[in-house]
C-alpha cells in the first residue's frame, strides 16, 4: 500500500503564493502519473494539474499561468507551485498517484487546506 502525504497548505492573502508538496512511500515513484485535485465546500472535487511519469504536464484553464506542477523522483515528491492566488482557489487540495498501466493502482492522500483570504 502506497502512503501519500500532502503538505504546504495554509492561509494566504489574495495575490500570495504557496507551494504544496505530495510525498509518496514507494520505491517505484517514477512509474506513477501524479495529479492534484481540489474540493471546495459544497462543490465536487476537480482536477487541477497533472504530471505524467515521463514528465509531461498539464494544468486546467482556471489556473493556467498561475500554477505549476513539477516532480522530483529522487525525493518521491511532486510539487504544486501556486502563485497569484485568488479567493476562489480556496479548497482542500488532494494528491493522487496512478499507475497508467494498472489504473486500479490509485492512491490518494488526506489533503491539505488552502485558504485565500484577506
Amino acid at each position: 500500500q502506497v502512503q501519500v502525504v500532502e503538505s504546504g497548505g495554509g492561509l494566504v492573502q489574495p495575490g500570495g503564493s504557496l507551494r504544496l508538496s505530495c510525498a509518496a512511500s514507494t520505491s517505484s515513484f517514477n512509474i506513477y502519473d501524479v495529479s492534484w485535485h481540489r474540493q471546495a465546500p459544497g462543490k465536487q472535487r476537480e482536477l487541477v494539474a497533472t504530471i505524467t511519469s515521463s514528465g509531461s504536464t498539464n494544468v486546467v484553464d482556471s489556473v493556467k499561468g498561475r500554477f505549476t506542477i513539477s516532480r522530483d523522483n529522487a525525493k518521491n515528491t511532486v510539487y504544486l507551485q501556486m502563485n497569484s492566488l485568488k479567493p476562489e482557489d480556496t479548497a482542500a487540495y488532494y494528491c493522487n498517484l496512478r499507475y497508467s498501466a494498472r489504473p486500479s493502482y490509485s492512491y490518494w492522500g488526506q489533503g491539505t487546506q488552502v485558504t485565500v483570504s484577506s
